[in-house]
């Protein structure tokens, strides 16, 4: 399967969505930073599976449905920032469904992810992954789980990938970078964690109107 993540910085890359998905065709689109109420219902050959509801700027979930079944849906408030509590931008953070495949009857789980600003400490952000993975685990358990997003997590990787293995996953970024905006911030905030899966490949897109660049996956089910 292919899946897309990208977060469209504050809704202003929605455009994009029809050409990224008619360009690249991908299965699956996971996006963060968007304006729930104006999503379209499809993108293509792609059905909104569903979107936060709490956030200002939310969380969106598209699949193909000639391919998935939708089995399920949960969104998931993780432990908030201070910039959380001050300004209030985001409660659900996590938007997960449990689908499945319609040829082979294969299970899975898949999320689209938003982790707290870079106001917030690394450790903050590490509860929230491992919160939510916990809770995608819950949606399916034991089924192989991919969450896509913005983890806000520029540096120190290697002991977030150390930490995520301890807890049976692996942390996969792509190719290039894809924050851009501010040099001294560059880096691979958008990725991808997973188990169960096999990442073929991850690929960072070209940049368009938002601050972060489109990743997307080619994975297969173990």
């Amino acid at each position: 399967m292919k899946v897309i993540s990208y977060n469209l910085r504050k809704h202003k890359a929605a455009d994009e969505l029809a050409a990224l998905v008619e360009q690249h065709d991908p299965d699956l689109l996971c996006l963060q930073e968007c304006l729930t109420t104006s999503l379209p219902e499809r993108i293509g050959s792609l059905q909104l599976v569903d979107a936060t509801q709490g956030n200002r700027l939310g969380l969106a979930l598209y699949s193909r449905t000639a391919m998935f079944h939708v089995d399920d849906v949960r969104t998931v408030g993780l432990k908030k920032s201070l910039h959380d509590r001050v300004l209030r931008p985001a409660h659900e953070r996590v938007l997960g469904a449990r689908l499945r495949d319609i040829d082979s009857g294969r299970a899975f789980v898949v999320a689209s992810f938003h982790a707290a600003p870079l106001t917030a400490l690394n450790s903050l952000r590490r509860h929230q992954i491992r919160a939510a993975l916990d809770a995608l685990a819950e949606l399916g358990t034991g089924l192989p789980i991919l969450m896509m997003g913005d983890y806000n997590y520029p540096v120190f990787k290697e002991n977030l990938s150390q930490n995520i293995s301890r807890h049976g996953y692996a942390m996969t970024l792509s190719d290039d970078h894809t924050y851009t905006r501010y040099r001294v911030f560059r880096g691979h905030y958008d990725f991808a964690t997973s188990t169960g899966f096999r990442i073929d490949r991850m690929q960072t897109l070209p940049q368009g109107v938002s601050d972060h660049r489109p990743v997307v996956v080619e994975a297969e089910l173990d």
